[in-house]
């Protein structure tokens, strides 16, 4: 059987363009238990990233004992990756599992019931709005709840309480697909299509090393490069990933950067004639002001500023140019880092450019990085309205207030909804004085850890989390809820490429867990929220409601609902919204007949200056004359906030490993994950190396102006100048910690500075120094089968050239075959 730690993405099945992906079905069954012991198999998705890949899991004497994927799914066509097979079931099965509500007395946290937790809970709650008013509350959920729940949290926080604080994790990871989207197209909701991958010729992936964040995604690709008709590939990041390692161009950016290069790409767009002129005067506006900025962004000054060479700039062009369908991929390297919205905007300018949308083949897939991350903005629960409705537009307002029965002034709508980097400063400030936290780890996750630490322990906060363990939030709550997981509830989610799934329960969640729909329900119900005519505000009896209340709420709009059942889910493949009695069976692809929901009635957002963050505003949208035509939004490249200096030389980058999910809530608790990388650790070049006096293995400390970790080196191939780390590792897990209590968490560097659109942090832009603390022991246990294994001689590092374009990237241009040039011409 293939090692599927070692072997990430699984044995090759090769398909041409075109074809059906093959199906191969993986499967993995506690040690000790045969297929043929199986009572039952439960359908569901795998929640442990966001590509959303059915599966079913195997149920013996009502526990979960195993997980395979479901070969009929257009998502995963019977595959899952590690993170699925390994940390699926032991995520959620650990002896450390919260079994009973617990309350804080005298400092410590006691185990309690749940009459006293949510008394305790609600007591606060109703004394704070009897005194100080809705703006008093703030929420923070996640990207990893099921649809049915953050459609109630999003009621009870709009109609129930009516504060505009409330947001998700999903800030930290993909507030910039959505803004992006909303900027361009007038509405959230992925364009493209996992099909297109069957249908290209070529890929683009910016920012985005789907080798690891989406494992099964990556596979379906390196089928079709092992296929006979490989597309092109072009990678855009900084360090060599293994989608760099088989790119056919590779741009390896200077953090910060991202900008001046789209600018580039797309001025060679212009330059070439790579332009469907006719499509573009027909389906976009603004096109003059795109081509004014990035005129002067020759390959040459892209080079220089970049740090790439001038002639991969134009190779990739030229392979965007001149494919007759192209996918393009768009992550965290985009969306976490400087002018994050401007940047993926260009993304979708290059197809608008060339009429690539909404066909096989030529998608946009601005992607997620968390499993129910589509369905936190569709709900309103990261503080969007719910259903893609503009809360500048009273009408879409006016909308829900009838549907839920209250007052249109009780919905928070007189202001933008506050993003998540803004709740913590109130609750720093003292103005939010309750914070309910679900399903998330911001001690952790968020940036300049220090000073979030100091937040969630002030007195002035009463701090409700709601999780599986007890997690290093946990540790700083009031009140701490035990949630009931995945496996353990019903609910649907939906992915990237908007397909939603079911899933359905399968056993009873550990102790008096439960889910977080009924943890919101019962807080409801005790504070007694109440529609106009009397009745509960949220009078539903279980998901399924729930589930049919949203259909009302998404009926008519770009995501709609309405026909998708839970009985329609059971049994086959996951559905594609929107789904209604025009579209029984989902729309694929978004856009094809090139009309956009940017009619000023209809759209989610008026837009925003994409290099200050203003609003445009309805009278000045409407004067664009949208009339269903996509809008070109572009800016000019502008520098990150922090960049090198004399005392701190270094640019700090932080991401993903393909073993481990967010804060490892999950992961950590599955020993084949955790021991293929069980402790934090820090990338370095060859040349920065040798420079610092580092090898293999030393341990050293990383400081910037916020913080420090003190971490073994992995010696790898990231581009000089630049150093990496994983950010899922904590600091009261002790396997974290080198020794004497050194912190290891990535964020205790990061910076607290957020794209002015998107309002998403920029985890990617930080200044750092490195000095040696100790002598290696042995190598680091970062992982070797991954973008963090260790440099190799032999290969060509991403260093790289300016203008001169004295160094190339890892691909040599001279290097490619006949046939491929042929291609392109």
């Amino acid at each position: 059987m293939t090692d599927r730690i070692a072997d990430i993405w699984g044995e090759r099945t090769p398909f041409s363009r075109g074809e059906h992906w093959p199906v191969r079905v993986d499967q993995k069954l506690a040690d000790g238990i045969a297929e043929g012991d199986v009572d039952r198999w439960v359908q569901s998705a795998c929640v442990l990233c966001s590509n959303g890949c059915a599966c079913d899991i195997a149920v013996k004497d009502d526990r979960m004992v195993g997980i395979r994927g479901r070969a009929v799914d257009r998502v995963n066509h019977g595959r899952l990756g590690p993170k699925g097979l390994f940390g699926s079931i032991p995520g959620m099965t650990s002896q450390e599992r919260l079994m009973r509500p617990m309350i804080r007395i005298a400092g410590e946290l006691v185990e309690t019931d749940w009459d006293t937790a949510m008394s305790r809970i609600v007591e606060r709650s109703k004394t704070l709005l009897a005194g100080k008013g809705p703006l008093s509350h703030g929420f923070y959920t996640s990207g990893q709840l099921f649809l049915e729940e953050y459609y109630a949290l999003a009621v009870l926080g709009k109609a129930g309480i009516g504060t505009p604080h409330m947001d998700g994790n999903t800030r930290l990871c993909t507030a910039t697909a959505a803004a992006a989207m909303k900027e361009t197209f007038g509405s959230d909701g992925q364009p493209g299509s996992y099909l297109d991958i069957d249908d290209c010729d070529a890929v683009f992936l910016y920012g985005h090393n789907m080798a690891e964040t989406q494992t099964v995604l990556w596979s379906r690709i390196l089928d079709r490069i092992a296929g006979p008709d490989r597309p092109f590939i072009v990678c855009v990041d900084p360090r060599l990933t293994e989608v760099a390692k088989v790119a056919d161009v590779h741009l390896p950016v200077r953090p910060g950067t991202n900008q001046a290069l789209m600018n580039g790409l797309i001025r060679e767009l212009f330059v070439n004639g790579w332009i469907d002129e006719a499509w573009v005067q027909e389906h976009a506006v603004g096109v003059d002001e795109l081509r004014a900025v990035v005129d002067p962004w020759t390959p040459e000054k892209v080079a220089e500023t970049c740090g790439v060479d001038a002639a991969d700039v134009r190779h990739a062009a030229r392979i965007f140019g001149e494919s007759e369908r192209v996918l393009s991929t768009i992550l965290q390297g985009f969306y976490q880092s400087a002018q994050a919205t401007a940047a993926s905007c260009q993304v979708n300018n290059m197809h608008l450019l060339r009429g690539m949308i909404g066909k096989p083949g030529a998608g946009i897939l601005q992607m997620n990085g968390q499993p129910t991350a589509q369905n936190n903005r569709e709900c309103g629960a990261d503080g969007d309205l719910p259903g893609f409705r503009n809360w500048e537009n009273p009408e879409h307002v006016k909308q829900l207030a009838e549907l839920w029965g209250v007052d249109v002034d009780m919905i928070p709508h007189w202001a933008p909804p506050t993003h998540a980097m803004q709740i913590f400063r109130y609750v720093e400030q003292g103005s939010i004085e309750f914070l309910w936290v679900s399903a998330t780890n911001p001690a952790v996750s968020m940036p300049q850890l220090e000073r979030i630490r100091e937040i969630l322990d002030r007195d002035s906060v009463f701090l409700v989390v709601q999780d599986l363990y007890l997690t290093e939030t946990a540790q700083y709550a009031d009140v701490v809820l035990p949630a009931a997981g995945w496996g353990e509830k019903t609910g649907t989610f939906t992915n990237v490429n908007r397909i939603v799934h079911l899933s359905d329960k399968a056993v009873e969640p550990p102790g008096n867990a439960r889910s977080d729909l009924d943890i919101f329900l019962d807080y409801a119900r005790r504070m007694g929220f109440t529609k106009n005519d009397g009745s509960p505000l949220l009078g539903w009896d279980g998901p399924e409601d729930a589930y049919r209340a949203w259909q009302e709420c998404s009926r008519g709009r770009p995501c709609d609902y309405t026909g998708i059942s839970y009985d329609k889910l059971r049994g086959g493949s996951g559905i594609p919204w929107p789904c209604n009695d025009e579209n029984p069976d989902g729309v694929t692809r978004l856009y094809g007949d090139g009309v956009f929901p940017t009619e000023p009635d209809c759209c989610e957002s008026f837009g925003h200056d994409l290099l200050t963050g203003a609003s445009v505003g309805e009278q000045a949208f409407r004067a664009l004359e949208t009339h269903g035509k996509a809008v070109f939004k572009c800016a000019d490249y502008a520098p990150p906030h922090e960049e090198p200096s004399s005392d701190y030389p270094y640019r700090y980058t932080t991401g993903r490993t393909a073993y481990h999910f967010h804060t490892r809530t999950k992961t950590a608790r599955s020993w084949p994950l955790n021991r293929a990388a069980p402790t934090a650790w820090v990338e370095v070049s060859r040349t920065d190396a040798e420079t610092l006096g580092l090898v293999e293995g030393d341990i050293a400390r990383v400081t910037s102006p916020r913080g420090e970790i003190v971490v073994p080196v992995r010696v790898g191939d990231v581009r000089e100048g630049t150093v990496f780390a994983p950010f899922h590792y904590g600091y009261f897990d002790a396997s974290t910690q080198v020794s004497n209590g050194r912190l290891s968490a990535a964020n205790e560097l990061t910076i607290t500075e957020w794209d002015p659109v998107s309002k998403q942090p920029l985890f990617k832009n930080a200044a750092v120094r490195i000095e040696k603390v100790a002598d290696a022991v042995g190598p680091s246990e970062a992982p070797t089968t991954t973008a963090s294994r260790p440099f190799t001689p032999g290969t060509v590092p991403p260093t790289v050239g300016g203008a001169d374009g004295e160094a190339s990237s890892v691909v040599d241009r001279d290097a490619w075959t006949a046939d491929r040039a042929e291609a392109l011409s």
